[in-house]
């Protein structure tokens, strides 16, 4: 991939990240919110409350165990007495492995 490719895939999942944080912005005051970060290797999950600056719990899985750190995540929020959260995609388009860990989370009891 070209650096000035690389750029553009940056600059749009920016973009896109602006616009889902203008949605969810008006709810994460009620609600935890479960943000989703990707690397190279990993997938990183974290629910954290947002009134009261906290992180309250988090998961790091390799990519290929996506859907298990879904699962993990939603037996952790159980345990904290959490049914109900927002999802933070961070400007990852939804699917492949950010679809997988929705999937896996709510499969787990976690309603967003």
């Amino acid at each position: 991939m070209k650096r000035s490719q690389l750029k553009d895939k940056v600059l749009k999942r920016k973009r896109r990240q602006k616009h889902i944080w203008k949605k969810i912005k008006k709810d994460i005051l009620e609600v935890p919110r479960l943000v989703i970060r990707k690397s190279n290797k990993n997938v990183y999950l974290t629910l954290m409350d947002d009134r009261n600056l906290k992180v309250l719990t988090g998961v790091r899985k390799p990519l290929k165990d996506a859907s298990d750190a879904g699962a993990e995540i939603a037996q952790r929020a159980k345990k904290l007495g959490i049914e109900e959260i927002v999802f933070d995609r961070a400007g990852y388009k939804y699917h492949g492995i950010v679809k997988k860990v929705c999937d896996a989370a709510r499969k787990g009891g976690l309603k967003f």
